[in-house]
């Protein structure tokens, strides 16, 4: 921060900001409500913020409301079917957050009663939380002075004190700052404005510096270069992959899915059987032995660290067919929507490419 200013005048100056502008979250306890003896739920608090790994809160907002009603507390999520809770997730992303959102309410049901620990060091025992997810359920459900550190806090603790050395390099400086910030007395709501700061006005582009209440105090400000940070190391290459995805229909509307191994993408959800996934384009590996239609259709679809190419291959089959792999699932309980993004990419463009339509 600027010279002249303390460590507490940040939280002096963001905290009251936060009680006049939060965000209404349907996860959120207002800070209105806090004021008046309202307390956060942790089971909410875990399921939002897993859902809000790699993913927009205007994205989850439909999938919390869903998951909340189906599921509204901890020991009904534990007690739920994979396949249906991993039928919910779908279109969400990352499923290894929803094998791990299981594993998670199933260790808490059975091992803490139905309770989340209340401090980092017991959160870092569950399941799929990690350092920033811990340091947030501490914060925001229990109110806890733990240094949470997303992607909008980071943006605006480089900004405040001018920090250009570049992310990820930047991280650990960052954490310490955010340590050194958070206070003791409403850390779950000072960590809470400091995301709303970066989501509304402390924004990667274009930041609206003249109604920023920590503008007096930002190094970056003052130096005209608030746009320019964070920095960012150069991005590597993204490679491409390229798979070939085999989708068999039978005479009576039944569809030939398969199970993905537990580990690696899309671990545990259903999908076309294909081939491996690598930057050459691979061998043929039908499911089983019938004539295959090309519809010289292509998903084309991105993960975190490569992009991907699926060529498509269809057939339709007799009643009588046996295949190799994958198991027929019939058509009164086929959902389209319950398959992973880029499997579903490859339903749509089936769609009009049937070799009997």
């Amino acid at each position: 921060m600027r010279d002249g200013f303390s460590d507490s005048d940040a939280s002096a100056a963001l905290l009251p900001w936060y009680d006049a502008h939060a965000r209404d979250l349907p996860w959120r306890i207002a800070p209105q409500a806090l004021a008046k003896g309202a307390r956060p739920d942790p089971y909410r608090i875990w399921l939002s913020e897993v859902m809000l790994q790699q993913t927009t809160v205007a994205a989850v907002r439909t999938y919390f409301h869903d998951f909340t009603t189906r599921w509204p507390d901890v020991d009904a999520l534990a007690a739920a079917d994979d396949a249906t809770v991993m039928g919910a997730w779908a279109g969400l992303g990352y499923y290894a957050r929803a094998r791990n959102l299981l594993k998670c309410a199933r260790v808490v049901a059975q091992e803490h009663g139905g309770r989340f620990p209340s401090d980092e060091a017991g959160l870092l025992t569950l399941p799929g939380i990690g350092p920033y997810t811990a340091a947030a359920i501490a914060a925001i459900a229990f109110d806890r002075p733990a240094a949470v550190m997303d992607g909008n806090v980071e943006r605006v603790l480089a900004r405040l004190f001018a920090v250009e050395v570049p992310l990820p390099s930047a991280k650990p400086i960052l954490k310490d700052l955010a340590a050194r910030l958070t206070p003791a007395q409403r850390p779950g709501c000072y960590a809470q404005a400091v995301m709303d700061l970066g989501a509304t006005i402390c924004t990667p582009r274009s930041p609206a510096c003249g109604i920023c209440p920590l503008r007096v105090m930002c190094r970056a400000s003052a130096m005209g270069i608030a746009a320019e940070l964070p920095r960012k190391a150069p991005k590597k290459r993204v490679p491409t992959r390229h798979g070939i995805a085999y989708l068999v229909r039978r005479a009576d509307g039944a569809m030939l899915l398969e199970t993905r191994p537990e580990t690696g993408l899309l671990g545990g959800m259903l999908g076309w059987p294909g081939s491996d996934w690598a930057e050459t384009p691979p061998a043929e590996a039908p499911p089983l032995a019938t004539v295959w239609h090309d519809p010289a259709r292509e998903v084309r679809h991105t993960f975190t660290h490569f992009h991907l190419r699926l060529a498509l291959r269809l057939a339709c089959v007799g009643q009588d067919a046996t295949p190799d792999r994958g198991e027929f699932l019939p058509r009164a309980i086929f959902r389209p929507a319950n398959l992973p993004t880029v499997m579903r990419k490859a339903w749509d463009l089936a769609q009009g490419a049937w070799p009997e339509d």
